[in-house]
Formats: structure tokens, sequence, C-alpha cells
């Protein structure tokens, strides 16, 4: 089988081997193991490898084009020129391909999204990997990629993988979800103390969207209304100097550390010493930390957006927050005196994601193979 994977994702080369972003990689890799060749349509860009990056562990034939992007008027027009070239190269790619595997939303997404209307009867797969609510509010180009996906006549022949189980969806919708850990990593279900000071994670990219100013703003308010807390940030992006600038105008540098981005055992060993995740994100799809807190122990404290409140379960396996400092502290100030409360919390949050391993994911996979 010829394995055809559409995404905008940014890849790397280095020793003849491609990379790319550590988690989808991961995914990938799982797919690719079970066909015969590999093709990518996607960026390449001129940076060194870094610790959240990873290799694919198959061959594959990488297709190379453009950056697009719409955030300035020289981008614009930039996009414009090369936006025939990447649909062209994407139609080409598609041709040669027995499975066409569109990773969306994006700009490439939705490119490929117009471009496998033209191959009917070619079988095909989309992972959405980001918010299916039909309410959200999302760009333009995102509600066009989701309208593509889900009219049957213009897609056909096509599994489309959506995080969270909507109402009034069309036939080819599959709820689906993503995993970190295998199932002999399950570890044994533990009832979990809490003492001070009590530990905070934040884990992802320190971009606006994850709003991880206001979890250090959440952090200090804590400390000023005398809760003894500490975080550590795994990730990095543009908003550390922010975040730097912050630490140091507060006094926070004994409060909160800045590890950047770390490999799996770094961040694995670090959910292990936590009590609690925080994550007040604008968006999201299936967030994988919220599940990898709840799968080692940690309270997960979040907004409800996408399918977290379910996964959440409408707030018996963590707190869901309102993104108003004065509501959030009070509320977790309160939660901290019930600790037979949160220790239930953690025990079905613990419960609850050991059901989702890489072992049923990758049986996921192969149904759809």
């Amino acid at each position: 089988m010829n394995f055809l994977i559409v995404t905008h994702v940014r890849h790397k080369l280095k020793d003849s081997r491609y990379y790319g972003y550590g988690p989808y990689v991961k995914e990938m890799n799982i797919w690719n193991a079970h066909v015969d060749h590999v093709e990518v349509v996607g960026h390449k860009i001129d940076q060194e490898v870094t610790p959240i990056d990873l290799p694919y562990t198959a061959n594959v034939r990488f297709t190379k084009i453009p950056q697009i992007s719409l955030t300035s008027i020289t981008a614009i027009f930039t996009s414009f020129f090369y936006t025939p070239i990447i649909f062209f190269k994407i139609i080409g790619a598609m041709r040669r391909a027995d499975h066409i595997h569109l990773r969306c939303p994006g700009n490439i997404g939705l490119l490929g999204c117009i471009a496998q209307v033209f191959f009917p009867k070619k079988r095909k797969t989309a992972k959405y990997a980001g918010n299916w609510d039909p309410k959200a509010k999302q760009p333009r180009s995102y509600r066009l990629q989701k309208w593509i996906l889900r009219n049957t006549f213009l897609t056909k022949n096509i599994s489309v993988l959506a995080y969270g189980d909507w109402p009034n969806q069309s036939k080819n919708i599959v709820p689906f979800f993503t995993a970190t850990y295998k199932k002999e990593q399950i570890p044994e279900v533990i009832t979990p103390t809490y003492s001070k000071p009590y530990r905070f994670l934040f884990v992802g990219s320190l971009a606006p969207g994850k709003r991880p100013l206001y979890t250090l703003e959440f952090v200090n308010e804590c400390i000023a209304q005398g809760i003894d807390v500490k975080i550590d940030f795994y990730g990095d992006g543009n908003q550390r100097p922010i975040l730097e600038k912050y630490i140091k105008d507060h006094q926070l540098e004994e409060v909160a550390i800045l590890h950047g981005n770390q490999n799996t055992e770094v961040v694995q060993e670090a959910y292990k010493k936590a009590d609690f995740l925080i994550l007040p994100s604008k968006s999201e799809g299936w967030p994988k930390v919220v599940a990898e807190a709840m799968f080692w122990g940690v309270i997960p404290i979040v907004t409800p957006v996408s399918c977290v409140a379910w996964m959440l379960g409408n707030g018996k396996r963590g707190m869901l927050l309102e993104v108003s400092l004065e509501e959030d502290v009070s509320a977790f100030a309160k939660a901290i005196t019930a600790t037979e409360t949160l220790q239930n919390m953690s025990l079905e949050g613990q419960q609850w994601s050991h059901n989702y391993t890489l072992d049923k994911f990758e049986s996921s996979i192969l149904e759809l193979l």
C-alpha cells in the first residue's frame, strides 16, 4: 500500500532522516508501520532538531512544498503565488497513493480537503486534530474544512476522525482519541496524598492560545492568598520572554521554573511528582497532556473547550476553569480543603485514562487501514 500523508507540520532533515513535532510523528509511525510505502507532502525548514522532535521510523518519500501564511500582506501575496503550486503537488501525490491521509485543520489541510474531492474512489482518512464542536467559534478556513469533510456528496470513501462524540454528524465522522502510553505502562492505581507546597504542571507551547501567562497569574494569586504552590512549565514558545519578565517582576524565581522543551521521559517523571495540571487553553482538540496527567494520577484544571468537559466527566475527574482569576483561585482554594474529593478525582481520572492506550489506538488504526 502506498500511504500518503498531507500535513502542515514543519519537518527537519538530519542524517537522511526526516524529523517533525514529536507527538505527531509518534502517532504517524504507528500508521506507517502497517503500510508498504510512505509519502509525506509537507514543509521542510532548515533548523536544528530539538528534544521535542522525533524521526519517522519508515523511509519516507518527502515532497517538499512552500510554506504559506495569511498573517501579513506580504505573506498573503506570497501565498497567493504558491497556492497553485502546492495544490498540484498534492494532486500528483494523491494520484500515486492507495490511501490518502489528511491532517487537519490547517492551510495545507484545506488544500488537501479540496484536492481529495477529485479522488472519490480512493480510500481516505482525515485526522481533525482541532475542536470539532459544531458550536465553536473558529476561523473561516477551519469551518470550511469541517464542511467539506462531513459533506458526503463532495467527500467520499473517507473516515473523518474527530475528537469527541457530537450529535447529528454525517455517517463518515468517527469519534476518535489519541494516546501516549502502552498497556504495559499502566501503573498501579494509587490513592494520592496532598501536602504543601501543591505542585502544578503546565505542559504545552508557551503561546497565547495556551494562556501560559494566565497560568502564572493563577499561581501568583494563589500565593497572594496564602496557598503554598509551585509550578513547572514544560514547553517553549514566543511568550517565554513575557513569562520570564513576570516571574522576575513578581519575585517568583523560587516558585515557577521554565524547563523549555523536554523529551517524553523527562515530562513523564514530572507528571509523577505533580498534583495538578493546569491548562487554560482557548482551543483544543484532544489535549494529550490532560489524558497523560490523569494516567499518572494528576488532577487536570482545564478550560471546558472541545471535548475536555467530556474527558473530565463534567468535573468528576478534574476541575473546569472559568478563566476568571478570582473565581478560579477561589474554587481551587475550596477544593484543596476536601482531600477525599481530590483523591476521588484522581482515582476516577486514572481509571478512565488507562482505557486509552497505544495498543487500543493501534488496533483502531488497523481497522481504518
